[in-house]
């Protein structure tokens, strides 16, 4: 065992009515980039036009750890298909 600390994030489809949600357990240093597609293929979405947001409807840059973003926003996330927000 490494010790290394794990995080979990309950993921929830925005897109969908039923409002159906993933709960993702990963290490605190994954990068959240790696969240995003897991998360995408999950829901069958395209993770080319997925974003993570938080409850709040603030975006979440996907480029840092996994760890980062558990401390900064917390554990209650949603996914959004891009074309939703109007992508450019």
């Amino acid at each position: 065992m490494s010790g290394e600390g794990k995080v979990q994030f309950k993921i929830t489809l925005t897109s969908d009515p039923k409002l159906p949600y993933r709960v993702i357990k990963v290490p605190e240093n994954a990068p959240f980039t790696a969240v995003l597609k897991f998360a995408a293929q999950e829901f069958k979405e395209k993770e080319e036009t997925s974003a993570i947001i938080t409850s709040d409807g603030i975006g979440i840059n996907p480029a840092q750890s996994a760890g980062n973003v558990f401390l900064k926003h917390g554990s209650e996330l949603r996914l959004i298909p891009r074309d939703r927000v109007g992508s450019a």
